[in-house]
């Protein structure tokens, strides 16, 4: 038997991708991440969850857990936004890292999800109907609100998710060449940086274009009309490589 977790960061930035992370480790195994106290990301500092992140990868080089993150870009977020919404976003990159996992461990799993829904059991519901021949041999799968907070799997997978967020925002800020913040409007230094990553020339693509912040920062500063995104363009969600956190 092996115990998954998946969880999502980054979910309500203006700037930045969404990132899915997954943890599945055999159960026998559970005790080890009570004894590294892993926990929701949300309650770790900056340096506890970097430790974490690359505790967990090394478990996974010695001892066959897994790791795994999707990068889902803002071109794809806003995609989402224009169309069916973000809670059918979240379960279509739920169901595709679940799917990813399969291939590697085709039964006998325990998969906790945070649900993003208000109604559990619809996102759970809505997550098999997306996975490859469900339902999978002798695997139960949960939905549950702060499953982050109530499962230290699914904490696992909050940190995995949230360190490689951090990365993308660390790599805006070097391409861009002053800080970011967070991403998260009501962050100063993101709020500074918003003059720099949406001109009237054009918006940066690590931008989310349909965000509310966006339009109003336009509206204010600009007497031209708020361009709507070219959906079409390069990936839209790829796999975060487990050495990059090294």
């Amino acid at each position: 038997m092996r115990l998954v977790g998946v969880d999502e960061a980054g979910r309500g930035p203006v700037l930045g991708p969404l990132v899915v992370g997954l943890l599945s480790i055999p159960k026998e195994d559970e005790h080890m991440l009570e004894e590294q106290n892993i926990d929701d990301s949300k309650y770790l500092t900056h340096a506890k969850r970097n430790l974490h992140f690359e505790w967990l990868n090394q478990q996974a080089k010695e001892r066959g857990w897994y790791v795994d993150t999707i990068i889902c870009q803002p071109n794809r977020i806003d995609t989402a936004v224009y169309g069916k919404g973000l809670n059918i976003l979240e379960v279509d990159l739920f169901a595709s890292i679940l799917n990813r996992h399969h291939q590697s461990f085709a039964q006998h799993l325990d998969i906790l999800l945070d649900a993003c829904d208000v109604n559990e059991e619809r996102f759970r519901n809505r997550i098999s109907e997306r996975l490859n021949n469900w339902p999978w041999q002798e695997t139960t799968i949960v939905a549950e609100h702060k499953a982050d907070t109530n499962h230290r799997i699914v904490g696992g997978a909050s940190i995995l998710a949230k360190v490689v967020r951090d990365m993308e925002i660390e790599r805006i800020s070097r391409e861009l060449g002053k800080p970011v913040g967070s991403g998260y409007p009501s962050d100063p230094n993101t709020v500074r940086a918003l003059p720099d990553l949406i001109k009237e020339s054009g918006i940066h693509n690590d931008i989310r274009w349909s965000w509310a912040t966006v339009e109003r920062f336009w509206l204010k500063n600009y007497s031209t009309p708020l361009p709507r995104r070219e959906l079409s363009g390069p990936t839209l969600f790829s796999k975060h490589d487990e050495a990059t956190s090294s």
